[in-house]
């Protein structure tokens, strides 16, 4: 079975400033949304587990779930997180123009 790329977007918001906020984005392959949140999920959970033991995050897994970096003080929203086909913002198919001057 051929895995799609998915997209996670998870708000996030700081608990050393309130009302400063914003969305975490997480990418790897999956068969589904619901499979999408919990790799990115566990790729948090990694990456977390790591920085507070002194350890390099992991990534790179062969998937593409992971995390490139982990931000302390900040928490993450999974019960609000969404999960969709990721699209390249580069795409021809995402442009709204309806014809193209080269």
């Amino acid at each position: 079975m051929t895995l799609r790329y998915f997209e996670v977007d998870v708000p996030i918001h700081s608990t050393a400033t309130p009302g400063l906020h914003g969305v975490h984005v997480f990418t790897g392959r999956a068969d589904n949304e619901t499979t999408a949140v919990q790799a990115a999920h566990e790729a948090y959970d990694a990456a977390r587990a790591a920085r507070e033991s002194g350890r390099e995050i992991p990534h790179g897994q062969p998937d593409g779930w992971g995390a490139r970096g982990y931000r302390p003080g900040w928490e993450l929203d999974w019960p609000a997180a969404k999960a969709a086909p990721w699209k390249s913002p580069h795409s021809w198919t995402n442009s709204s123009a309806s014809s193209f001057d080269l």
